[in-house]
């Protein structure tokens, strides 16, 4: 059982913090921290993202059946619970990561599909290994960085190594890594291992010239798929709330139908690298809590 149980359920969702008596087919699951570098940084204010997001929700499921030209069609969400957060503490890497693969792993021996709200980047990791029962997935991840880095500081499953670890899983068969662009903390050498290990490399520019319909192309139709949304992968225009804002990124449109277009294949999901303390009248949060219904609509 999750002991950290919010106020209100994300768009209104029942909250059911016992896992063990979880029935839905989609769980929202905040996950407030994650694995922290020894210097504290503007990431640190992620921490907050799960009750900023299902705050803002809460004005949007007034709409529910509403039509919605986002879908072009009524705002209909596939049966729904809300999980609550993951507990845990600021400097406690190693037990915020056991912590939340458990949950993750809870929640899909329920039958439900893990919806994740972060916290930094860093929660993917444990994240994707608690989907190991799901194997082989395939990653999608939205980000303006590369985040294949061995290690920062001495430690191995911060923000900044996501993409590395999860390529070092046996029960991740491809990544596809979308939006990349200008400069962060990749080096030449991670360039060179994430091409290496096969993953599949797209920068923000091919996509505007290319299309989301040719980026939805390289995924597998019989692919089982995992996104890993970094907010910083949208515009700042679009999503201005980040720690590290880079121009050029995702527009709304493009990621919602990159979402879209992965459809029934989607077994996992989580959204990071959103700071509230940064946002300007919720409205990095209102796009967040928008591209996360659009991926649970029917």
């Amino acid at each position: 059982m999750l002991t950290n149980q919010p106020a209100t359920g994300f768009f209104g969702a029942e909250v059911e913090t016992d896992l063990s008596q979880l029935e839905a087919e989609v769980a929202i699951l905040g996950v407030p921290h994650g694995w922290p570098y020894p210097t504290r940084g503007t990431t640190a204010g992620c921490a907050d993202a799960p009750d900023a997001v299902r705050h803002r929700s809460e004005r949007q499921a007034r709409f529910r059946d509403h039509w919605d030209f986002d879908l072009d069609g009524p705002m209909t969400l596939r049966p729904m619970a809300d999980a609550g957060d993951v507990p845990g503490e600021a400097g406690d890497g190693a037990g915020n990561s056991a912590r939340t693969s458990e949950a993750v792993v809870s929640i899909v021996r329920r039958g439900a599909i893990p919806i994740c709200i972060g916290g930094d980047d860093s929660v993917t990791i444990p994240v994707i290994r608690g989907l190991a029962d799901r194997g082989p997935i395939t990653v999608v991840q939205v980000d303006a960085h590369l985040d294949f880095r061995d290690e920062v500081d001495g430690v191995r499953e911060g923000y900044s190594s996501p993409m590395r670890r999860a390529s070092e899983m046996a029960h991740v068969e491809r990544i596809i890594q979308v939006g990349l662009r200008g400069v962060g903390s990749a080096r030449p050498a991670d360039v060179e291992d994430a091409r290496a290990a096969g993953n599949v490399l797209v920068t923000a520019r091919e996509l505007h010239e290319r299309g989301v319909a040719w980026v939805v192309d390289q995924i597998p139709t019989d692919a089982r798929v995992f996104v890993a949304f970094d907010c910083d992968g949208l515009d700042p225009s679009v999503f201005p709330a980040v720690s590290a804002q880079a121009p050029g990124g995702l527009s709304y449109v493009e990621g919602l139908l990159l979402l879209r277009g992965i459809g029934a294949r989607l077994v996992g999901a989580v959204f990071t690298e959103y700071v509230p303390a940064f946002d300007v009248n919720d409205v990095s949060a209102l796009v967040m809590s928008r591209l996360i219904s659009a991926l649970v609509a029917k």
